[in-house]
């Protein structure tokens, strides 16, 4: 219980450092910005594919295949209904990153809310992974979600500045954003830990989260400036990178 809980603070605590390095570089190059964040993507994508979705599986027996494909579409589906309920996190950066200094609070907090909400099954996703007791593929996919949790909380800060918003109320929506991750992660590992037979399905839906956030978010979000062919070839070492980690530690 102790390494889930310092892990869900490490998850949330990487928005944190991201909001941080955001304040010190706040006009980063889109092409250093689509590296790391493409970069994190392959993680993510090792991460779902080797310690969620495997593993689902694994567990599943029998009927493993059909509950891991539900697993995935249900994620999937989740995070799309997300998606109409909330406008979608990079319109709102655009949106955001244009507005004066008098945009309504009202703007800003629905930014927020949007940037909270998209975090909270990454949290889940990280707390269902340390519920199938395979610490190292747990540790695994807590480190891709934070990592790619950095650059995310490095691209909040410029639009909320631009909108008005105090330095210091700045930092203190990054932490919240980062708090609702740490939530997630507790619920997700208490979810699967108290009825381990929605372990396969639990796991599955959790790729199936990420792996919509992969091909929705981060992927579109990085080839949408010209450095598309980099933010492959970032995508791949970061896929290859923690390939390598799962075969060597593993």
């Amino acid at each position: 219980m102790k390494l889930v809980l310092l892990t869900a603070l490490g998850v949330g605590a990487a928005t944190v450092i991201g909001a941080l390095i955001g304040f010190v570089f706040k006009k980063m190059s889109h092409r250093f910005s689509d590296i790391v964040l493409s970069f994190a993507a392959g993680v993510m994508l090792a991460a779902a594919v080797l310690g969620l979705i495997i593993p689902s599986l694994e567990y599943g027996g029998r009927y493993g295949l059909i509950m891991t494909i539900a697993g995935i579409f249900a994620g999937a589906l989740c995070l799309n209904l997300l998606d109409k309920l909330v406008p979608h996190l990079h319109k709102l950066v655009g949106t955001e990153t244009e507005a004066h200094n008098n945009a309504s609070l009202s703007k800003v907090l629905l930014f927020v809310t949007a940037i909270a909400i998209h975090n909270f099954p990454e949290g889940i996703a990280a707390g269902v992974g340390f519920g199938s007791g395979d610490t190292s593929q747990a540790l695994m996919i807590a480190g891709g979600i934070a990592l790619q949790n950095i650059p995310e909380g490095m691209v909040i800060i410029a639009p909320m500045l631009a909108a008005g918003v105090t330095p210091k109320r700045t930092f203190l929506c990054a932490m919240l954003t980062g708090l609702v991750e740490v939530i997630g992660t507790l619920l997700g590992f208490f979810a699967v830990s108290l009825a381990s037979a929605i372990l396969p399905f639990a796991l599955s839906f959790a790729g199936g989260t990420m792996l919509y956030v992969i091909s929705d978010e981060m992927i579109p979000e990085t080839h949408a400036h010209g450095s598309q062919r980099g933010a492959t070839y970032a995508l791949l070492v970061g896929f290859c990178l923690m390939l390598a980690s799962d075969v060597l530690l593993g």
